[in-house]
């Protein structure tokens, strides 16, 4: 599966488009990883537990909208957005939404 935020595939003419799909993930970040990220912020550094976090909650959010693509019979998601959002009572976690246009693509071109 092609997941990509530009409008076309290089050599690959779009010949349907499927529809929006969207992934979606939400990940809580828990009372030892939010001290180790304070510990960080203050001596210096980078958070390892949050982007360790944030990537895996992108890397699902994606994974669920391909899955989504797959079902409707596409070849591409184009056009992606990832979005990244705040939740919860003192922004105790984090959701991350995924949305693009799911098409079939013409063969490739010889």
């Amino acid at each position: 599966m092609i997941i990509t935020t530009t409008h076309s595939v290089e050599g690959r003419p779009v010949e349907d488009y499927l529809g929006i799909v969207m992934g979606e993930a939400i990940v809580g970040a828990n009372i030892f990883k939010d001290l180790f990220a304070a510990v960080r912020d203050v001596v210096g550094g980078r958070a390892r537990a949050y982007e360790d976090a944030l990537r895996s909650a992108r890397q699902e959010a994606l994974r669920e909208m391909a899955g989504r693509a797959q079902e409707l019979g596409a070849h591409a998601v184009i056009g992606v957005d990832i979005d990244y959002e705040v939740l919860g009572k003192a922004g105790s976690m984090l959701m991350v939404t995924t949305a693009g246009t799911a098409v079939r693509l013409a063969p490739p071109r010889d």
